[in-house]
């Protein structure tokens, strides 16, 4: 595995980790456990969607680069020069 495989790897590991993290709080708030640094449930449901959001929405947008600069994705998806 060469250096940069590597590197990506680990950029993805980090918002899948947060991604991961959100999808906690959210269940843990659905089974009314509160986690610390949240004094009120639905802050904590908030953090933990804004926290998937961000987390998939980051892994999405990597591997999209990803596939446009390999020219693997479909003419919707292509980027428009202008």
């Amino acid at each position: 595995m060469t250096i940069q495989r590597f590197t990506a790897l680990m950029i993805l590991l980090i918002p899948g980790f947060i991604a991961g993290y959100g999808i906690k709080l959210m269940r843990d708030t659905i089974f009314q456990q509160l986690v610390w640094p949240f004094s009120i449930l639905w802050l904590q449901f908030l953090a933990g969607a804004a926290a998937l959001v961000l987390g998939v929405w980051f892994i999405g947008g990597f591997v999209l680069y990803r596939d446009r600069k390999n020219g693997k994705v479909a003419p919707r998806f292509q980027k428009t020069e202008g």
